[in-house]
């Protein structure tokens, strides 16, 4: 069975739940929706991501033989009966890959029969959560790097492989320039970054013997890395080095850093290459990096020409969940609204309506019904799935991740810093808030 893929990742609940349903008759439409409830400590917006793989599930969903074998000794035989012809065929709506938004914003809506749509919710909050906040925290360094060149170079600290690749295709969505991640590259067709590492260097009699067999090996991309023992010692070489490769037409592109004062090295490199006569060579850092260290750098004119955040990036370590829920809206064509303490919903299906100001930037959301509820501006939600298909093919990430950046020059100017802004403007249309007061009294009056 295929991990990624198997029904069977979910939680026990889900199945318990379903051959309760189905025993009690309980399959008329659900509706779902996932939300965020707050904000991560230092965020000010997030950014939808996850979509794609979210309906590469739905489509393919079914139970093996392998599965359903192991399954019959725990549930009875018309449980499996059921699970045996077990699709997806509901419908989904979303936002599109890339749009920003804010707590309580539903960003998928999904309306299928109760148990399935029941069933999906632990794939489907699983896969939406990580892409999510990978490419909200990638966001971040974009908004403060904009013109750099930032890689992805997270995967061996990222947690398990499938992390690894996700973050890969999230940060890429969100404005990355590429990954160090070769499979993210054959799966997503997303641009590859690499130089080497310390112990090729180490793995030479000399600095100067592992840059001139790198270069030779690849003279179309010669990126050296400088700080294995002296950085700017190495930096002078790579200026000798650069003579002699010169007479065989291979040309320096640049050189990694990875350790130290990164700004004071790049700082005394930098007048070396030029003085060496490499004012073409890039300067590219790494090492423990994260967008407060880049807005830090670059606030103090390092002269650095891209990064290579990893670590930080893949597990966004310092806001590394999100608040996330998938809750139901609405059953049997009646809306339902949860009311636990701290965690109460807002009932029935719903829209997010988004409105801009004259000069372009987002102005202010309202969250509204979805039926029956008119409002000015653009609707969020559009539908991706029906009957368990695809409506369209999938968009290309790289057109995706060139809305998603021109997205962010309609932000508002004080939600593109790493500082944290005033809450962006959501409403709560009218026609909700009566809805929401008409359950809690219907529910009141069940209480007595």
């Amino acid at each position: 069975m295929n991990p990624q893929s198997s029904p069977l990742l979910t939680d026990l609940y889900q199945l318990l739940m379903l051959q309760s349903y189905l025993e009690h008759g309980m399959e008329d439409t659900a509706v779902f929706e996932l939300f965020v409830r707050k904000l991560p400590p230092g965020r000010n917006f997030m950014v939808a991501a996850g979509l794609e793989q979210v309906l590469d599930f739905l489509e393919n969903l079914k139970f093996s033989p392998e599965e359903l074998t192991w399954l019959a000794s725990r549930f009875p035989p018309a449980f499996i009966a059921y699970l045996e012809r077990f699709r997806f065929d509901g419908d989904v709506h979303a936002m599109a890959e890339g749009t920003v938004f804010f707590p309580n914003q539903p960003i998928l809506r999904i309306s299928a029969a109760l148990p399935q749509a029941q069933l999906v919710e632990s794939r489907v909050m699983n896969l939406l959560h990580f892409e999510t906040l990978i490419a909200s925290k990638a966001a971040r360094s974009v908004l403060v790097a904009p013109d750099k060149l930032l890689v992805d170079f997270g995967m061996r600290r990222a947690h398990g492989a499938e992390a690894a690749l996700l973050a890969a295709r999230a940060s890429y969505l969100a404005g990355f320039s590429g990954s160090a991640t070769v499979l993210a590259g054959t799966l997503y067709d997303i641009p590859l970054f690499g130089t080497m590492a310390h112990s090729y260097i180490q793995a030479h009699a000399d600095e100067t013997s592992a840059f001139e067999h790198f270069a030779r090996s690849h003279p179309d991309d010669v990126i050296l890395l400088i700080d294995t023992y002296d950085t700017e010692a190495a930096a002078a070489k790579v200026v000798t080095l650069a003579r002699k490769l010169q007479a065989d037409g291979i040309s320096i592109k640049g050189v990694r850093l990875d350790s130290g004062d990164l700004a004071a090295h790049a700082r005394q490199v930098r007048q070396i290459l030029d003085a060496g006569g490499l004012q073409q060579a890039t300067i590219f850092a790494s090492g423990n990096l994260d967008e407060y260290r880049l807005h830090a750098l670059l606030s103090s004119a390092a002269p650095i020409d891209g990064f290579g955040v990893g670590t930080a990036l893949d597990i966004s370590s310092d806001a590394p969940s999100l608040d996330c829920a998938y809750k139901l809206q609405e059953y049997a064509g009646k809306p339902r609204r949860k009311r636990s303490e701290g965690k109460a919903t807002w009932p029935g299906r719903k829209q997010v309506y988004r409105s801009y100001s004259a000069d372009g930037r987002l102005a202010g959301d309202v969250v509204a019904l979805a039926e029956n509820d008119p409002q000015t501006g653009q609707a969020l939600l559009q539908p991706v799935m029906r009957t368990g298909r695809r409506i369209a093919a999938n968009t290309p990430l790289q057109q995706l991740r060139r809305q998603t950046v021109a997205g962010y020059a309609r932000l508002p100017h004080t939600m593109t810093t790493l500082d944290t802004a005033p809450a962006y403007p959501v409403t709560i249309s009218a026609a909700l808030q009566a809805l929401a007061q008409q359950l809690d009294a219907e529910q009141a009056q069940q209480v007595k």
